[in-house]
């Protein structure tokens, strides 16, 4: 569970009358096949690029990535980023609000599920169905990233529990994890502390491979095939941070949370490292792509 606005919604009433018609306009809930995919005006893959400067008919563009989000004004942050530099459309759902999950991911280069106030235990239907559609990415071999509530989600459909830490502890800040041989091997230069928030962990999952351990929560990022989960949020920008922190200010009197300067002053340190960390990340996960559907794309 991401805490970030669970227990702070009512601090959201006194805004309404100004977010909420422009988180409207936001909203993608689905009209038809498609019509949530967002596009990114002047970004090009490097393949189309090069091949509109070798030959008279270009490649087709990258197939989009599928983002899943549990709120109405969620983003993709920092990952979207780094996918549309990439040349990728983003199609973003929103199951809570819904939004349908393809059946499969024929259409698409891979999905990321993303965090979220709720908990992977929680008996709502679209909970549920979330954690089912998983499914379909692992039967299909694509790449698959879960952050924070996404990588809860992944976790427990992979057959392992979901939980808050025995004493009560959070983690709601900037934290050290140390990266595994097999962590170095998927993507080296990891940064000595990430940032987190969350109150509760999970385990490994049987036949998991462990990329990263920390200390009050011991699994940190893990590797099931192509697919991956993060209990940190490489995802959260400055302006994140900056909304975070505020609307659940009073979640940092929680134990083991740290206060709000803190995570500034840390993030001052720290995310230089995290930021090229998860480029390089997000390179060698979309390279998990089978080739058969990147010939696909480019026909």
């Amino acid at each position: 569970m991401c805490v970030n606005s669970r227990e702070i919604n009512g601090h959201l009433d006194t805004i309404t009358s100004w977010i909420l018609p422009e988180a409207r306009k936001m909203s993608f809930r689905s009209t038809k096949e498609g019509a949530n995919v967002l596009p990114f005006p002047g970004r090009r893959t490097l393949a189309v690029a090069q091949a509109t400067e070798t030959s008279a008919e270009p490649l087709a563009e990258l197939l989009p990535l599928l983002i899943v989000l549990h709120q109405e004004t969620s983003t993709p942050g920092r990952v979207g980023n780094a996918l549309r530099a990439l040349g990728h459309r983003l199609d973003i759902r929103r199951p809570r609000f819904g939004d349908a999950l393809p059946e499969t991911l024929d259409q698409h280069a891979g999905a990321v599920m993303f965090g979220g106030p709720m908990s992977a235990n929680d008996p709502d239907a679209y909970i549920r169905h979330e954690i089912d559609w998983i499914n379909v990415p692992l039967r299909e071999q694509r790449p698959f990233l879960g952050i924070c509530l996404g990588a809860q989600m992944l976790a427990m459909h992979l057959g392992a529990k979901v939980a808050p830490h025995p004493q009560g502890v959070t983690q709601i800040g900037y934290y050290p994890i140390r990266p595994t041989a097999a962590g170095e091997a998927v993507c080296p230069n990891w940064p000595d502390q990430v940032y987190h928030w969350h109150r509760e962990g999970f385990e490994l999952p049987v036949g998991a491979e462990l990329l990263a351990a920390g200390d009050d929560f011991p699994v940190q990022a893990f590797q099931s095939g192509h697919a991956f989960g993060f209990q940190f949020h490489p995802d959260v920008t400055w302006a994140m941070m900056h909304c975070w922190t505020t609307r659940g200010y009073d979640r940092m009197d929680a134990p083991g949370a740290q206060a709000r300067h803190r995570h500034f002053e840390a993030r001052a340190m720290y995310d230089i490292a995290e930021r090229a960390w998860l480029k390089q990340f997000i390179d060698g996960w979309l390279a998990r792509m089978p080739r058969s559907i990147v010939s696909e794309a480019a026909e």
